[in-house]
């Protein structure tokens, strides 16, 4: 997936700076994101006998959101590069570029058990003086932790699990 991610950061930052944090963009890159995932339209895509503005064109309707002029500069430069696959990490990665320029963050808890609405909330307020950033959290479960949680924001990780734990006493045990 880095891989992935190193090949979407020009498109979505060029596309953050010709039109800053416009919504409509974001949800124009979505709609095209969501076209981009059906494996059948990668395969026609993929197909040498399809010219690149056919896929163009098939994409632009099949949007739920048509797209505006950036936008559709964007998924020119993507299918002329045979970037396609690419298009739904555009569309993350520009979203984290809005929401670190609004000051906001999106940060996931792992945690081995279901955490409740005020627990999370309590969480999530300790988590922003940590990261120093307005976070919105989603939880998942991961009973392989044992205790404890792990938070990912973004590429930072702040793991209290028990499972970290142990592995940090095993290091130290057999070093």
């Amino acid at each position: 997936m880095a891989e992935l991610a190193t090949i979407a950061r020009p498109y979505a930052e060029a596309l953050f700076r010709s039109v800053g944090s416009d919504p409509s963009v974001a949800t124009q890159l979505q709609a095209l994101a969501q076209v981009a995932r059906d494996p059948g339209l990668r395969q026609f895509a993929e197909n040498p006998k399809v010219q690149t503005q056919a896929v163009f064109d098939l994409m632009r309707s099949v949007a739920e959101s048509p797209p505006g002029p950036a936008v559709a500069n964007l998924l020119r430069a993507v299918i002329d590069n045979a970037r396609l696959a690419v298009l739904p990490v555009i569309a993350v990665q520009y979203k984290a570029l809005v929401d670190a320029q609004a000051g906001l963050a999106t940060a996931t808890v792992y945690s081995p058990f279901d955490i409740d609405a005020a627990a999370l909330a309590e969480i999530v307020v300790t988590l922003e003086r940590r990261f120093e950033r307005k976070l919105t959290a989603s939880v998942v479960r991961d009973a392989s932790l044992i205790g404890g949680i792990r938070v990912v924001v973004g590429d930072e990780v702040l793991d209290t699990s028990v499972k970290a734990r142990l592995e940090q006493m095993k290091v130290a045990l057999t070093a």
